[in-house]
């Protein structure tokens, strides 16, 4: 029987994983007292870890562990229902919610693909520039498509077409590079723009669910974008290129000319009235989510034809939206319970943190996020440190906003494709096995660290957000 024989190794593996999460899941409950928590904190804690263990090893789908953490919530008793769903009514929710229909508007009017073309087209032939163009289209594509699993679903398929009219048959390494460039470009670069990755709209929801601040689009922006993304995409491009050399052979890269219907035209007008009131949101005090989801609203409108028949009857991919109210419901459960004041002890007595080491703090807070990811991937490493933040900030001196930004810097640094399920996508569809950028994932993360995150804490310094 081979083909059991071949089956009982990945099965055993997963029940192997599935035993130790379930021991490790314990601990807390059955022994809160050793942990410095009461009965009902042991239990809420049993549950944060079984959830995020099963995130981070994918034993269930995203959406099952979610429900689970819900219903398990509620018949445990570990909190009131206004902690555990305080992630439905977070704008973070309907910031997700209003970036899965501009997805499928996008997809639906032909515009994602007209857009994809746009610097393919005007690029010289050599490979260098190629890989440049596919980098600045992950980042351009962000700022329309505020969705990482919507842009490589809609994006791929017209990647491929393109190296295909270039001559980058399957087998070939530019066409892997083309492809990984995209994919990976999609996920670090948009951790700059807010409404654009998991990870950032998990990190603005938990800080107005549990401190109630709105973090702006265009502080957020002016933070992160000019270090963590302009100057990350020639690392980005470099690495690429060195790891999967090729030529072009001189092929056009421009696909067939598609018309640009009126649905496409009115879609586009919505995109940047969006755009302009994200950017502007410090002028007019609307939160991003809010714009977003009046944007959302307009593509559903029957009469325009800007969403696809039947979005609330099967369209609508509604797994990102329960992965981040559960995540926003540990987050708060962590910070309204005693979880929170056990780990702040725990992680301020391992981390050299100080009032006037500014950079160690750094340092150290990045790096936290970054080991975080690891565990627990990277939209729960900001769910998890943010109920920290308050004690975190007044061991350094630092302003709130400043501790709370730190997770960006941690994320930045994913290290493999496990840790970041759009790039897992990605490179499904792409044909691409996940090993293929293990490589290019471990040496942008290792360029990153030490010449990005250096620069982007004289950034903040500059800025004034520590120091």
């Amino acid at each position: 029987m081979p083909g059991g024989v071949g089956q009982a190794g990945p099965r055993l593996g997963r029940l192997a994983a599935a035993a130790a999460l379930i021991v490790v899941a314990c601990v807390p409950a059955l022994m809160p007292g050793t942990l410095g928590l009461d009965p009902g904190e042991g239990r809420a804690a049993a549950l944060m870890l079984a959830a995020v263990g099963l995130w981070a090893t994918g034993l269930l789908p995203e959406p099952v562990t979610a429900i689970g953490f819900f219903a398990l919530a509620m018949l445990m008793a570990v909190a009131p229902p206004a902690t555990v769903f305080a992630g439905f009514a977070s704008q973070a929710f309907w910031l997700v919610f209003a970036g899965l229909v501009l997805s499928l508007a996008a997809a639906e009017t032909g515009l994602a693909r007209r857009l994809a073309r746009l610097p393919l087209d005007f690029v010289a032939r050599s490979y260098p520039r190629i890989i440049t163009a596919s980098v600045l289209l992950g980042l351009g594509s962000a700022f329309l498509v505020p969705s990482a699993m919507g842009r490589v679903a809609l994006l791929v398929p017209v990647l491929l077409a393109i190296a295909d009219r270039l001559g980058l048959v399957a087998g070939r390494p530019g066409r892997n590079g083309l492809l990984i460039a995209f994919i990976l470009s999609t996920y670090y670069l948009p951790l700059a723009i807010l409404p654009a990755n998991v990870p950032n709209v998990v990190l603005a929801g938990a800080v107005e669910t549990i401190y109630g601040q709105v973090i702006g689009y265009g502080t957020y922006l002016a933070i992160h974008l000019p270090v963590l993304a302009l100057l990350k995409v020639p690392v980005i491009v470099w690495v690429v290129v060195r790891l999967f050399p090729d030529r072009t052979d001189g092929a056009e890269p421009a696909l067939p000319a598609e018309p640009l219907q009126r649905p496409a035209v009115v879609l586009a007008v919505v995109f940047a009235l969006t755009l302009l009131g994200w950017s502007s949101d410090s002028l007019h005090g609307i939160a991003p989510a809010w714009v977003g989801l009046a944007a959302a609203l307009v593509c559903l409108l029957p009469g325009l034809k800007l969403a696809p028949a039947g979005v609330f009857a099967g369209r609508l991919n509604v797994a990102p939206l329960f992965y981040v109210a559960a995540v926003l419901g540990i987050a708060t459960l962590v910070s309204t319970t005693g979880i929170g004041a056990v780990l702040s002890r725990a992680l301020l007595s391992v981390l050299p943190i100080g009032a006037g080491a500014d950079f160690v703090n750094y340092l150290s807070l990045s790096g936290t996020a970054a080991v975080l990811g690891l565990v627990a991937t990277m939209p729960g490493a900001p769910a998890v440190l943010t109920p920290l933040a308050g004690d975190l900030a007044a061991s350094t001196g630092w302003a709130l906003e400043a501790v709370v930004m730190t997770p960006v810097v941690g994320v930045s640094l994913a290290l493999l494709p496990y840790q970041v399920p759009p790039i897992v996508v990605g490179l499904h569809l792409a044909g691409i096995e996940l090993r293929r950028a293990a490589a290019p994932m471990l040496a942008i993360s290792a360029i990153s660290l030490l010449t990005l995150v250096p620069l982007n804490y004289l950034w903040w310094r500059w800025l004034g957000l520590i120091g």
